[in-house]
């Protein structure tokens, strides 16, 4: 039996730009350890498993080494995928049910919109926030928890930019992901972030959707504006169109397949 398996880059326009996805159309609920061992050969930030349910589709994500609750880039990679390979047609929305709860995602022009769980995160000073600031080599304007991820405002882009942070250190530090940010000075953008996630396997992701469900709320209070345009300043890079709404956060991108085969199962 062979089984669709594709590689997105996500949040870009570019091949080999935005953050890498692998999307696996499964036709029937497969063994997790099973899901653990394709995600391992993807050997990418996370992979995706999709499998028609009712009206829509499961929708699992593996890094190389976990199961996660939340992902961005390879949530938009499936919605991708779905409408690339006409499984769904342009006018429909994609329902995923998911870990955390039904997300949806929905076409507009060449434009892909998620539909994600607001995670603000309050402001706090955890014991290990003096291991995170030396892991990071930042002064901190602000250190926030959300419900998985510590968020780390900076002073500036260039800040942001410049970062290199002791990643092995990172990893001790109790959370999914660190994300670093600021406004932006490029014109154009908002403002900016990266995101490191050790601890899952991910010593930097390129671009991370699920980070924006921490970093839209936080920027839409400060900057007062109703959507923004944000940029992740890793080595690949990717922009995101994002809004705030109610307890809910839009998440649009861009995306385009790269590899697509067939995994022998």
């Amino acid at each position: 039996m062979t089984i669709p398996i594709f590689q997105v880059d996500a949040f870009t326009t570019e091949p080999f730009k935005g953050n890498p996805a692998g999307v696996c159309l499964l036709r029937e609920p497969a063994d997790p350890a099973w899901m653990q061992n394709v995600a391992k050969e993807m050997n990418l930030s996370e992979t995706a498993f999709l499998v028609p349910r009712g009206d829509g589709f499961g929708l699992r994500w593996f890094t190389p080494q976990v199961e996660v609750e939340l992902c961005g880039h390879a949530t938009l990679s499936s919605a991708h995928i779905l409408f690339e390979e006409k499984i769904l047609r342009p006018e429909q929305t994609a329902r995923f049910e998911t870990v955390s709860g039904l997300l949806t995602a929905a076409r507009d022009s060449d434009w892909i919109e998620l539909d994600f769980p607001a995670r603000p995160a309050r402001s706090a000073s955890p014991a290990w926030a003096p291991d995170l600031i030396a892991a990071l080599g930042v002064k901190p304007l602000f250190i926030g928890m959300s419900k998985e991820d510590v968020l780390v405002e900076v002073a500036d882009e260039a800040t942001v930019r410049k970062l290199e942070p002791d990643i092995p250190a990172l990893a001790g530090v109790p959370v999914r992901g660190v994300i670093v940010t600021s406004r932006a000075t490029t014109p154009g953008f908002d403002f900016v972030s990266r995101f490191f996630a050790p601890a899952v396997g991910i010593a930097e992701d390129p671009v991370t959707g699920s980070s924006h469900t921490v970093l839209t709320p936080f920027w839409t209070e400060r900057l007062g504006k109703p959507a923004l345009t944000a940029y992740q300043a890793s080595a690949r890079g990717g922009v995101l169109k994002v809004r705030l709404a109610g307890e809910r956060v839009k998440i649009a991108g861009q995306a385009l397949t790269v590899i697509k085969g067939e995994l022998r199962a």
